[in-house]
């Protein structure tokens, strides 16, 4: 919004032409999140613990998580806003995937609030039931994708792949691109959640991850970097930057209050928004390969998952202590923050070597 509304202005006031700098107003993005974060963090911790909006600990966890109990859950609706507010006022209006970024934010965030709202309302049920929830998500999934692919026009680029590594890889999945896309928005949504286990555990490797594709962004959407990187370039991408910013500066000020000891937890609503977001912009810059290796601890946490629940169910025997990965390291007795630096240790790492792939092909 400022943009449309102060750059006109640069012939008048030659200020005001910092406003075309994707830089500027990506850096302001994030101070604005992290600021409305900081600022409304404690209303919001007070509202939700006035409405007895606590989280409920499940019986398949370890025992020290019971002392957790009532913490005020549902954050994610501080940083759905901290998200909304700096994108809209600091991206430019007619860029069309910052529109389609936003809009699959929020609309996973809402999945995530009926989940909360519903294992608030009746904790034996759990939420959302599994099928159901995730049938509704690959649907959602699948119509941002269609809208992704739309909004290129006849791009060539639309439904091809970029392979890590290799310059020359490209290949087109044609009509099933949407369906490819929706499974990688939902598995990294559902990924996150499963990583959302510790006092900002999902936190900081989200925070990381956005840093990571707001440099993609940056790069895809600039046809001299591009073309100089020997990568796909995407006209408009370049504003996703302001978005992956907003949702730095969200994470970032959230992060304050989610700190162990937490005082706020993000809920479904939160994860599973964060989540999408690095699926979506995964997909608009045209790295959706690439989020495997940037979200690599989500990823791990997933498998993990996969592997426990496969091993006990086709021979009785589990892999792990207890899954998702950062319980079985509960169990063998690291203490809560050494398991939350280490992972975010190892995030950093992960993004350091995919931003590396975008010159070793």
């Amino acid at each position: 919004m400022l943009y449309h509304l102060l750059y006109p202005l640069r012939d008048v006031f030659i200020v005001f032409n910092v406003f075309r700098y994707i830089t500027f107003r990506s850096a302001y993005a994030i101070i604005t999140a992290l600021l409305i974060t900081l600022i409304l963090g404690p209303y919001v911790i007070r509202w939700l613990a006035a409405r007895q909006v606590g989280e409920n600990i499940r019986e398949d966890v370890p025992r020290n998580h019971l002392a957790k109990a009532g913490t005020p859950t549902m954050g994610g609706i501080l940083i759905l806003l901290a998200i909304l507010v700096p994108t809209l006022l600091w991206a430019r209006w007619d860029e069309g995937l910052v529109w389609i970024a936003l809009l699959g934010t929020m609309v996973f965030g809402l999945v995530g609030f009926l989940d909360d709202y519903l294992k608030l309302r009746r904790p034996n049920t759990g939420g959302m039931r599994g099928k159901p929830k995730l049938l509704l998500q690959v649907a959602l999934g699948f119509g941002l994708m269609v809208i992704l692919v739309n909004s290129y026009g006849s791009a060539e680029f639309a439904s091809r792949l970029s392979v890590p590594f290799f310059k020359k890889v490209m290949p087109d999945l044609g009509w099933a691109y949407p369906l490819f896309g929706a499974l990688v928005v939902v598995g990294a949504s559902n990924a996150v959640n499963l990583t959302d286990g510790l006092d900002g555990l999902a936190t900081g490797p989200v925070i990381v991850a956005m840093v990571a594709y707001a440099i993609i962004a940056y790069v895809v959407g600039n046809a001299k970097f591009a073309a100089y990187l020997n990568i796909v370039h995407v006209p408009g991408a370049g504003e996703l930057t302001v978005f992956c910013g907003s949702a730095v500066g969200a994470s970032l000020g959230f992060l304050w209050y989610n700190a162990y000891p937490a005082e706020l937890f993000m809920g479904n609503v939160g994860a599973l928004a964060l989540g999408a977001a690095l699926g979506i912009v995964a997909a608009a810059t045209k790295h959706e390969l690439l989020l495997v290796l940037v979200g690599g601890i989500f990823v791990i946490e997933a498998v993990s998952v996969v592997l426990q629940v496969a091993s006990f169910k086709s021979t009785g025997r589990r892999v792990f202590r207890m899954a998702p990965l950062h319980h079985h390291f509960e169990m063998k007795g690291w203490a809560e923050p050494k398991i939350i630096v280490r992972f975010w240790i190892v995030a950093i790492a992960l993004a350091l070597l995919s931003l590396s792939t975008l010159k070793l092909r």
